[in-house]
C-alpha cells in the first residue's frame, strides 16, 4: 500500500481527495492537514500531496519542513494555474512531481503511483526556454474563441500580456502591485472567458491576438 498524506488547507477539498484516494486498491490517505505537517508524524507517509496555493502562502517552506523532517516520504505539489518560477523553487527544494487540481482522476493516480517507485513526474513543458516555442505551436493549431466576442476589464488584459511574457504569479504580482492571490483570481476569470484551459493556451490567445491586430 502506498501511504498518502494531505496538506490542503479547503477542508471540502481535502476531504473529498481522501475519500477519492481511498478507493485505489493500493493507495490509503493516512493523514490530513490544513495548513502543515505536524499531524504527519504518525503517518509515515510514502507521499505527500501539498497544496501549492496554501492561504497562508508558505507551501515552500512546509514542502522544505515535509522533505527534512521526513526524508522517506516524497512530495507532489497540486495547483490549478502553475507558474515556471514557483515550479523551479519546488524542484530545487526537492519534490518529486506536480499534479495540475483539474487533472483527470487517472493522471492523480499514476503520478502518485510513479513518484512512489522512486520516479520523478514534472512538467517539463513549463521549462522557461520552451515556453515560447509551445505558445507558437500551440498558435498555429489554432484558438478557438473568437477574440472579439470576449469582454475582458483592463486589469485582465495586463495580466495577461504579462502571462504571454512568460511571467511568474509572483512577478505578475509584483509588476501590477497586487497580491498572488489576485493573480490567481483574475487568471481562473480569464480561463473562463476565453474558454482556455492553461498559461500556454493564454500565451497564444495573446499572440494570435497581436498577429490579427499587426494584419489589420
Amino acid at each position: 500500500m502506498i501511504r498518502v498524506a494531505l496538506i490542503e488547507d479547503n477542508r471540502l477539498v481535502r476531504e473529498a481527495l481522501t475519500a477519492v484516494l481511498n478507493r485505489a486498491p493500493d493507495i490509503e490517505a493516512v493523514a490530513e492537514a490544513p495548513n502543515g505537517h505536524g499531524v504527519l508524524l504518525e503517518g509515515s507517509p510514502d507521499v505527500v500531496l501539498l497544496d501549492l496555493g496554501l492561504e497562508n502562502g508558505d507551501s515552500l517552506r512546509v514542502a522544505r519542513g515535509v522533505l527534512r523532517d521526513f526524508p522517506g516520504s516524497r512530495v507532489i505539489v497540486m495547483d490549478l494555474l502553475p507558474a515556471h518560477e514557483e515550479l523551479q523553487e519546488f524542484v530545487s527544494a526537492g519534490v518529486s512531481g506536480f499534479i495540475m487540481k483539474d487533472a483527470h482522476l487517472d493522471v492523480v493516480l499514476n503520478t502518485i503511483r510513479s513518484v512512489a517507485s522512486g520516479l520523478k513526474v514534472l512538467p517539463d513543458q513549463m521549462t522557461a526556454t520552451l515556453f515560447s516555442e509551445i505558445a507558437r505551436v500551440v498558435v498555429e493549431s489554432g484558438v478557438a474563441t473568437d477574440p472579439d466576442s470576449v469582454r475582458m476589464t483592463p486589469r485582465e488584459r495586463e495580466v495577461i500580456d504579462l502571462i504571454a511574457e512568460g511571467m511568474s504569479n509572483k512577478a505578475i504580482g509584483k509588476e501590477l502591485h497586487i497580491s498572488v492571490h489576485t493573480v490567481k483570481s483574475h487568471l481562473r476569470n480569464i480561463m473562463e472567458k476565453l474558454t482556455l484551459n492553461s498559461r500556454l493556451q493564454i500565451a497564444a490567445y495573446v499572440h494570435k491576438r497581436d498577429t490579427a491586430e499587426e494584419e489589420e
